[in-house]
């Protein structure tokens, strides 16, 4: 009997691709992003337009901010939930989290660095801009083909101006131990896609349709996990796979990442469009306020429900 060959995520080279004109591989690209998406809610992406410099820069970056003294990194705040500074969670106690919002707009970025550095970190700033910025390039290519790939690009503007960008930055201590600890709990994402990066230490696992965890290891620097979150999965009528997955950690490095979220802007309706629902493919979910489903999700009762999107909307 042969052995089980051990799943992997798949890989797609999104090299010498541009959003503004398709080149000849867009359609092959595309074939492969939806079929990815439809059977695993994920994929690798090799993507060369982040330079090795940028690559390298935005985890030295990560290491300054993570080192800032406790009651800094607290100054980092947000009304809405899980967009400010992230820690000491006893049930995580390995992970702590950090949200810049509009990420891609260098001012922004610039006004909250002069929160955490009063006298201002100019190479900070310039680093998460210019690192977010190249990814919303990957996003939108994305989302360009998934709307080509269902034949409903006529929505594309209005898809891509009903959100804005979040940039997560992560940092997972090690256990000092070779013993596997929970760095992250098993979730999905709530958002349309998110963009995942990681230094050298793994940990990333996904679980497939049929219940299996798929334990990621990067194919090179290169590489990004692009993950479909709830609200695409809803708003394509469940026609996308939004991937339940979480973080295990062993060892003594400790685990930097980032996670760029293109997510629904305040106000923001998901609504499947009516070319999503057909005999075949009956109505999953009723339009939903995203921002009201967050509040949902974040109570007591909504942290305990595996179902919570089928919960608060579901038809």
């Amino acid at each position: 009997m042969g052995s089980e060959t051990t799943p992997k995520l798949p890989l797609i080279n999104f090299n010498d691709l541009k959003l503004e004109t398709k080149s000849p591989n867009w359609e092959l690209v595309k074939s492969q992003v939806y079929k990815a998406l439809v059977e695993y809610g994920c994929f690798e992406a090799i993507f060369d337009k982040v330079s090795l410099e940028l690559r390298k820069a935005i985890f030295d970056s990560l290491e300054e901010l993570f080192e800032l003294p406790l009651q800094t990194k607290l100054l980092n705040v947000s009304k809405k939930p899980y967009h400010g500074y992230v820690g000491q969670y006893p049930m995580i106690p390995l992970y702590e989290s950090m949200g810049i919002d509009d990420a891609n707009v260098f001012e922004k970025v610039k006004t909250m660095t002069n929160i955490l550095w009063p006298h201002g970190n100019q190479s900070f700033s310039k680093t998460i801009h210019f690192f977010s910025d190249e990814l919303t390039v990957l996003d939108q290519i994305v989302r360009k083909m998934i709307l080509e790939s269902l034949n409903v690009e006529k929505y594309l503007e209005e898809h891509m101006n009903s959100t804005n960008y979040l940039l997560r930055v992560m940092k997972y201590k090690g256990p000092q131990t070779n013993d596997t600890k929970l760095g992250l709990s098993t979730h999905s994402d709530k958002n349309v896609v998110t963009i995942l990066y990681q230094n050298q230490v793994e940990g990333l696992q996904v679980m497939t349709k049929d219940g299996k965890w798929i334990s990621y290891k990067p194919s090179s620097s290169s590489s990004f996990v692009v993950m479909i979150g709830d609200s695409l999965h809803a708003w394509t009528n469940g026609r996308l796979h939004s991937p339940f997955h979480r973080v295990m950690m062993n060892g003594n490095k400790a685990r930097y990442s980032t996670g760029l979220f293109s997510i629904p802007k305040g106000g923001c309706v998901i609504k499947a469009p009516e070319e999503m629902v057909d005999e075949e493919h009956p109505l999953l979910f009723k339009p939903y306020d995203h921002v009201e489903f967050l509040k949902y999700y974040y109570s007591e009762k909504g942290q305990r429900d595996q179902n919570a999107m089928r919960t608060f909307c579901g038809v």
